[in-house]
C-alpha cells in the first residue's frame, strides 16, 4: 500500500508532506505525554500504598508493644483509607490509557480492570463506614491509643 502512495506523495508540494509528518510527530508526543502521565499516576497509587502499609505496620508494632491486641480495627481502617485512595489513582491511570488504547480488546481489558477496580474501592469504603459505625466513639481506638 506504501507502495502505491510513494508517488502520490511525492507529487505533494514539499509543505503538504511537512504538515501529515508534523501531525504523526505531534499525535506520538501526545502519546508519549500521555504514557509518561500514566506511568505518573500508577507510581503516585503505588506510593500511597506502600506509605500505607507502613503506616498500619507502625501502628501494629506499637499496639502489639503496649499489648493492645484486642481490636486492631482501627488499623484496618487506616491501611484501608490508604487503599482506597491508591485504587482511586489507579483508576486514574486505566482512565488516561483508554485515551490512547488502539484496539478493542486492549479498551475490554481496560474497562474490566476499571470495574474490578471500581468495585473494590466501593466494597472497600462500605465496609470502612461499617467500621467507623460500629466503633464506640467514647472508648479510643487502637490508632488513637497507640498514638499516646
Amino acid at each position: 500500500m506504501l507502495l502505491l502512495l510513494t508517488p502520490i506523495l511525492s507529487a505533494l508540494p514539499e509543505t503538504a508532506r511537512d504538515v501529515t509528518s508534523l501531525h504523526g510527530r505531534a499525535e506520538s508526543a501526545v502519546i508519549d505525554a500521555v504514557l509518561w502521565l500514566k506511568l505518573g499516576v500508577e507510581m503516585v497509587g503505588a506510593v500511597i500504598i506502600a506509605l500505607g502499609i507502613l503506616s498500619a505496620g507502625w501502628l501494629l508494632v506499637k499496639a502489639l508493644s503496649k499489648g493492645q491486641t484486642a481490636d486492631f480495627t482501627a488499623i484496618r481502617l487506616a491501611l484501608a483509607r490508604y487503599l482506597a485512595l491508591a485504587l482511586e489513582f489507579q483508576l486514574g491511570a486505566d482512565i488516561l490509557s483508554t485515551a490512547i488504547s488502539p484496539s478493542w480488546e486492549q479498551l475490554g481489558k481496560l474497562g474490566a480492570i476499571a470495574i474490578i477496580r471500581t468495585a473494590l474501592n466501593y466494597f472497600l469504603s462500605l465496609e470502612m463506614r461499617s467500621e467507623r459505625h460500629q466503633t464506640n466513639p467514647e472508648t479510643p481506638a487502637v490508632a488513637d491509643r497507640a498514638d499516646s
